[in-house]
């Protein structure tokens, strides 16, 4: 079954951490470029961060540049976000997204054609 499914939401206080998950079951992996989208209640989807699964460097979205970071794990088939120093603007729900996307870079949420069910982030003291 083609899936991603994600993991490691919470409710965590301002300054915290937490380390999100999503585990892919997708075919053709090494033609994927894997990322992380956010929705926050009433706003519309954003781009967090990006990777290339075969190769090349992740990108982020200025709001989280330095705080967060996006990695990969090939034998296990999963992304990571590990995000720190956490405010209470990046409540939201997070989304694991996947893509033939050609560059990291795409913030198009049309762009990607696999979606995890997301998971709830909640930074409040």
């Amino acid at each position: 079954q083609e899936q991603l499914v994600e993991s490691g939401g919470g409710l965590v206080q301002p300054g915290g951490s937490l380390r999100l998950s999503c585990a892919a079951s997708l075919p053709n992996m090494n033609s994927k470029t894997m990322t992380w989208f956010r929705q926050a209640q009433g706003t519309e989807r954003e781009y967090v961060a990006g990777i290339r699964w075969s190769a090349g460097y992740p990108f982020y979205a200025d709001s989280v540049k330095g705080r967060f970071t996006i990695s990969k794990d090939k034998a296990k088939n999963t992304v990571y976000l590990q995000m720190n120093s956490l405010k209470p603007d990046d409540t939201a729900v997070y989304y694991c997204a996947a893509g033939n996307v050609i560059a990291s870079t795409n913030r198009l949420p049309n762009a990607y054609d696999y979606w995890g069910q997301g998971t709830q982030v909640t930074v409040s003291p």
